[in-house]
């Protein structure tokens, strides 16, 4: 099988000729609850007896401490959330993933709330993150701690944490670097800001490229093996790519496949600072 190389077809027929164990990450957004409207109208077809085949494919060539990351939502039927987006992350574990973290994609802008469907603004998407066994990868992505987290290690004070009997006790001084370790709720600009080429915008659900970027730094290294069995506008060929990884993609719209295609033969030589 050819990397660096995005097939015109289904995921379940180019996973059919990988052999065990042969991906390291995948990365991807399924067409979810018919939310959008795609190309060979997959979204009219999408159902359990699509995605259970797909989930026990991606378990097979997924080598052993590879990471999935499964990025969806729920639409909303009859005033109830469907609930697909757990049904996916429960048959992962029963195909033989860990869930190892429920993750959240949240939209920094988002359309108008129509007030009379009694909730609030939805902001948010799953990343769930499943690994075959223990994730053999972590490159872990930091964040600038907060103000008053800054100013108690200026003034060398540590804090309190609560043990499980719910007394109090001191965590000591704090460390003297300015960042922390990520928290698993990421927020990206949306909308027509989301990424650097005009291309994408061609293709009905695209998600931020540095949304991409981000999972492919932390669950895999450069020259590892990057899938996307739902390849759309090539978003994360392309950002394998960038960070010196490798990529295979499925997409079973040759337009979309032309789409990619452009996007990632056109990438500028730099799109972000790592």
């Amino acid at each position: 099988m050819k990397i660096n190389k995005i097939y015109n077809e289904s995921c379940l027929e180019t996973m059919s000729r990988m052999p065990d164990n042969f991906i390291d990450l995948t990365v991807t957004s399924p067409p979810y609850d018919n939310l959008r409207t795609y190309n060979n109208e997959i979204d009219k077809t999408w159902g359990e007896h699509i995605w259970k085949p797909i989930l026990q494919e991606l378990y097979r060539v997924t080598k052993e401490g590879g990471v999935v990351v499964w990025v969806v939502c729920d639409s909303t039927i009859k005033g109830s959330k469907t609930g697909t987006s757990f049904k996916q992350a429960l048959y992962f574990k029963e195909c033989g993933f860990n869930l190892h973290d429920t993750m959240f994609y949240k939209k920094k802008t988002y359309g108008p709330v129509d007030s009379r469907q009694h909730r609030y603004a939805n902001v948010i998407e799953y990343m769930f993150i499943l690994s075959k066994g223990k994730p053999k990868t972590f490159n872990k992505l930091t964040q600038l701690k907060s103000e008053k987290t800054l100013q108690r290690q200026k003034h060398k004070s540590g804090g309190n944490r609560r043990k499980p009997n719910g007394e109090m006790r001191s965590i000591g001084g704090l460390s003297d670097s300015n960042y922390k370790m990520r928290e698993n709720i990421w927020e990206y600009v949306n909308g027509g800001n989301y990424a650097n080429d005009s291309y994408a915008l061609k293709h009905p659900a695209v998600f931020p490229e540095k949304l991409a970027q981000d999972h492919i730094i932390s669950w895999s290294n450069e020259g590892d093996v990057v899938y996307d069995p739902f390849m759309g506008s090539g978003t994360t060929a392309k950002m394998a790519k960038f960070t010196n990884r490798n990529y295979i993609g499925s997409e079973i719209s040759e337009e979309y496949v032309k789409l990619a295609e452009k996007r990632i033969n056109q990438m500028p030589e730099t799109l972000f600072k790592l």
